[in-house]
């Protein structure tokens, strides 16, 4: 640091924050550390009574914080993202519409192994709203050597984007609900419109409900129609379990789908089944996606609509991280369910 009159130093970087006191009325930062000093800032100062202020110096290839936090987040941000104006030398990152956010977390570490740097963001793979905070990042100094900043960007150009928000599909869903007790109306159907509501608040679209026996080959050609009729996406519920009347699972497989995972190491959710027909998703649905509030359909549904094709191993991933702690008011997502298993 060094001192220098009010009046020399514009263009340079104060030291520490400058305190305001309006009698009667404020008492607080006018000025913060890491602010550049402008021209028009001097009347102000000088009303302060302060005629010499301590600066930073800069050398040669150093980087102040605000233009370094804007570089980093230009280099790590895809689609669906806006950056915030630095403040403090911090610059956000937030969604610019709802979608499903994925955060490349292999190059995140190489970025946050350079030291002096970090740059923290949620967790991937999961649904987000429009204009939520996913990212964050700064420079820990005042001011870094460019080097490491030429670094991030370069790892930003071989792994681009590093942070992005993928919107999802206007998918159009068809459920298919199993059961003779329901068939029959011998019992109201209570699974219906959870799942409704699952796929709007996901910006999709139930486009119709057919209620099957417990018969396999009943299930099957519910499926086959939800097809004809444009499906993109179709759930199977009830009748996931190993009764001996529980048949869903070889009706979805008499169907024609092609059964990926059959069980998921999640719960609630562990019976849950993942089958495609060609391109289109058919899920095995068990009761506590009825039921309970977050479930591995709120894990796996996300990512079908945004296009992803979801694998046996990422199923298998699940597991760490899997358990829901059912807490008393759900917080989901800003909680560890599904997080573990995401690398």
């Amino acid at each position: 640091m060094k001192i220098v009159s009010v009046e020399d130093a514009v263009g340079m970087v104060l030291a520490h924050d400058m305190t305001e006191i309006i009698p009667g009325k404020s008492k607080g930062a006018a000025f913060k550390k890491g602010h550049v000093i402008k021209k028009e800032d001097i009347p102000r100062l000088l009303n302060m009574g302060k005629e010499h202020i301590y600066i930073i110096e800069f050398k040669e290839g150093e980087v102040h914080e605000n233009e370094a936090a804007i570089r980093m987040a230009k280099a790590a941000a895809g689609q669906g993202i806006e950056l915030s104006e630095p403040s403090e030398g911090k610059v956000n990152l937030t969604s610019t519409h709802p979608g499903l956010l994925k955060v490349n977390f292999t190059a995140l570490a190489e970025i946050n192994i350079i030291e002096e740097i970090m740059f923290a963001t949620l967790h991937t793979n999961q649904f987000i709203s429009e204009n939520t905070k996913i990212a964050g990042t700064r420079i820990i100094p005042l001011v870094i050597n460019e080097e490491k900043i030429r670094a991030v960007e370069k790892i930003g150009e071989n792994n681009f984007p590093i942070v992005e928000v993928m919107p999802l599909k206007k998918l159009k869903a068809g459920i298919v609900t199993t059961g003779n007790e329901v068939f029959y109306k011998r019992i109201e159907d209570k699974f219906g419109p959870v799942i409704n509501e699952k796929f709007k608040e996901l910006g999709c679209s139930v486009i119709r409900q057919i209620f099957s026996k417990d018969d396999s080959d009943m299930i099957a050609e519910s499926i086959k129609t939800l097809i004809d009729e444009g499906a993109d996406i179709i759930t199977v519920t009830g009748g996931m379990s190993v009764d001996p009347d529980d048949v869903t699972p070889t009706g979805i497989k008499n169907s024609g789908a092609s059964i990926i995972s059959y069980g998921a190491p999640t719960l609630p959710g562990a019976m849950f089944l993942l089958s495609y027909i060609g391109d289109i998703p058919v899920l095995g649905l068990p009761g506590c996606v009825m039921y309970s509030k977050r479930t591995i359909f709120d894990l796996v549904v996300p990512r079908l609509a945004a296009g992803e094709k979801v694998s046996k191993e990422d199923i298998a991933k699940l597991g760490h991280g899997g358990l829901c702690s059912g807490c008393e008011i759900c917080r989901y997502p800003n909680c560890s369910f599904g997080k573990g298993g995401l690398y």
